[in-house]
């Protein structure tokens, strides 16, 4: 039978957004920069922010925030370091890095771009929202003018501009079209539109996208690009980005484990699974798990075990049912089948396989592959004395302990040298 006859696909069916016509999106990655905002992360030393850009460089992501050099002597540092690593390793990821929409920010990211030899996009950033500009006396005279002087300067040191407004999607359409309008015509041919505190529904992020491409971008008669930058406080932000490459936004900005800000930002790891299901990343992505893995020991941000994909439980079962049909599938030689029969994601692209354990939930095929692929055989005998201690614990067990009752069996039964942990 035909793979295609297998799985019957309601995301597909009429009415479906054809993400076919979408191939090219690109991927931005703030995990060096938005992600180190989080008061909970740790800043990585360059070795590992270095290691973090290679795997962003491999797995096909566009573009990397590299930090915000206004922000310190460090921070220009690691700027300039990871600015070098691309340029002597001749990666094929393009830098970028934020500013304020003030000449002090942009000076050193001009300064690091001219000395590595390099050209670095400055994403110069502003509030946009009407709560923003009570809290901070803004009128919006002054943020045009901030704007227009800021986007100039980096325009005429040789810089690309991406602009970037904050908290668009609690902005007033006006706001939008004049702030981004004027970036425009100073020379940005990027601009960025934000969900910073997580407010969007996917219904207001496409009716925000569309306005901005219908509004500002088409007017304006310039080949400009549109990125889409959100955060999870609302949990939506993954299906938010879906929302904005679906009314046709360019570039999409993540980070490793959605790290950032409060709740975070959109999880980059995640946003590259669905591209990849959904045919619009066809790059290789097997080294996705370190990639995930490295952030989080650079960052010491726990791995929580149920994170989709990459926690400890994605491809675990100690279910009967659910296990029971992992094994047939084996057994009809069909790997396809079996990483997909109990998963909507095929471990296998992302470098990982299905386990199956033993807990009170098992059933006895559980045991039954537990013991053989563990080196202990077919006896039946051991197998129930296993299964039954199984369906006396609290717990899935650890194969320390399924070794632990395998010896207390008979006498002690070891497994064979060949499949011995």
């Amino acid at each position: 039978m035909q793979h295609s006859e297998l799985i019957h696909d309601w995301n597909t069916v009429h009415g479906a957004f054809d993400w076919s016509t979408r191939h090219g999106v690109q991927l931005n990655d703030e995990t060096l920069r938005d992600g180190l905002q989080s008061p909970s992360v740790t800043d990585p030393c360059i070795d590992d922010k270095i290691k973090l850009l290679h795997l962003m460089d491999e797995l096909g992501i566009a573009s990397a925030d590299i930090g915000l050099p206004g922000a310190g002597p460090r921070a220009v540092r690691d700027v300039e370091a990871l600015a070098r690593e691309i340029v002597t390793n001749r990666l094929g990821i393009q830098p970028n890095c934020a500013a304020r929409t003030v000449r002090a920010d942009i000076q050193p990211i001009v300064d690091v771009s001219q000395k590595v030899g390099i050209a670095i996009e400055a994403a110069t950033f502003i509030g946009s929202s009407p709560i923003r500009q009570y809290a901070e006396d803004w009128t919006l005279e002054r943020m045009l003018h901030a704007t227009e002087d800021a986007v100039s300067f980096a325009v005429r040191e040789g810089l690309p501009v991406m602009y970037v407004t904050e908290d668009t999607t609690r902005a007033s359409p006006e706001t939008v079209k004049a702030l981004y309008t004027t970036a425009i015509e100073c020379g940005a041919r990027r601009i960025c539109v934000c969900d910073t505190v997580g407010h969007a529904t996917p219904h207001g992020v496409r009716q925000l996208i569309r306005f901005v491409l219908d509004e500002v971008v088409k007017p304006s008669g310039e080949d400009v690009k549109v990125d889409w930058h959100g955060h999870r406080d609302r949990g939506l932000a993954v299906t938010n980005c879906l929302a904005a490459i679906e009314e046709g936004a360019h570039r999409i900005h993540g980070t490793a484990l959605g790290i950032g800000e409060r709740c975070g930002n959109a999880e980059m790891d995640l946003l590259l699974v669905n591209l990849k299901l959904l045919g619009l990343h066809d790059w290789d992505v097997s080294r996705l798990n370190e990639y995930v893995t490295l952030a989080s020991k650079a960052c010491e941000v726990p791995l929580a075990y149920n994170w989709p994909v990459f926690g400890e439980d994605a491809f675990r079962t100690g279910t009967g049912v659910h296990a029971a049909a992992i094994i047939k599938a084996e057994t009809k030689g069909d790997a396809w089948l079996a990483d997909r029969i109990y998963s909507g994601v095929p471990a296998g692209w992302f470098g990982l396989h299905q386990v199956i354990e033993i807990s009170p939930m098992s059933g006895i095929s559980n045991v039954r592959y537990w013991l053989k692929a563990h080196g202990y055989g077919t006896d039946e005998a051991l197998c129930a004395h296993v299964f039954e201690a199984a369906k006396t614990c609290d717990h899935t067990f650890s194969d320390d302990e399924v070794h632990a009752i395998c010896r207390s069996y008979a006498g002690g039964v070891q497994p064979s040298a060949a499949a011995a942990d």
